[in-house]
């Protein structure tokens, strides 16, 4: 899970993370020198989508107030932390405003099922698991539909240790990227809904530091 990923990068277990948007602030934090280096084209700009069980008649933000409703993962960028941060600046207190508390799922996919069965009445998560999941024909369209979608913003990204020369080899880092970003097995490609891989930087992610840090999941 994000945890265990950010703590196996931090205790140099790993020295190359697939990370979410915030995971990979996260790690950076822990690892002084450490870089995002690669990331989807997709995750330039990226999106959240909101949904709702199809009896709920939700047209809006302001509609998902006194409702039943889950996020994915408390780590998770696409499935909290933004949709928590925009839920605030259309004036939602996701933790005073809905039904109940609001749920936690912990997967993307299980958010979408847990809205479609009736679960929960709205949740939240990523729009390429969104995005994949209605395309495969998996959910039901019947049961739940899509919302709306936040702006965008970066998310998932590769991010390296510092070092990685001294340890394998002059040169190392930049065949490493270089790998990456040259990527175009239609498999593989697919097990991460990108198009291609492209370049990114530490400096791509300092907003999402600068809201984890005002919403309180980073201090």
């Amino acid at each position: 899970d994000y945890a265990s990923v950010v703590i196996a990068f931090e205790q140099n277990q790993i020295q190359l993370g697939w990370f979410g948007g915030l995971s990979g602030v996260q790690a950076r934090l822990a690892v002084d020198g450490s870089k995002a280096v690669v990331q989807r084209a997709r995750d330039a700009q990226f999106h959240s989508v909101f949904i709702v069980g199809n009896d709920v008649g939700a047209k809006t933000f302001q509609d998902l107030k006194s409702l039943n409703f889950t996020f994915g993962s408390e780590s998770s960028t696409s499935g909290h932390l933004m949709p928590r941060y925009y839920l605030l600046e259309a004036g939602i207190d996701p933790d005073e405003d809905f039904f109940a508390d609001p749920g936690y799922s912990g997967s993307h996919d299980k958010t979408w099922l847990l809205v479609q069965t009736g679960a929960f009445q709205a949740g939240v998560l990523s729009e390429s698991v969104w995005d994949k999941a209605v395309s495969e024909g998996r959910v039901n369209t019947d049961e739940v539909k899509e919302l709306l979608r936040t702006p965008e913003y970066f998310d998932y990204n590769w991010t390296i240790r510092p070092g990685l020369d001294s340890v394998y080899g002059e040169g190392f880092e930049e065949r490493l990227i270089d790998a990456l970003l040259n990527i175009d097995d239609p498999e593989i490609l697919d097990l991460f809904s990108a198009v291609r891989f492209i370049e990114t930087s530490n400096s791509n992610y300092d907003s999402i530091e600068r809201i984890a840090r005002e919403v309180g999941i980073l201090r």
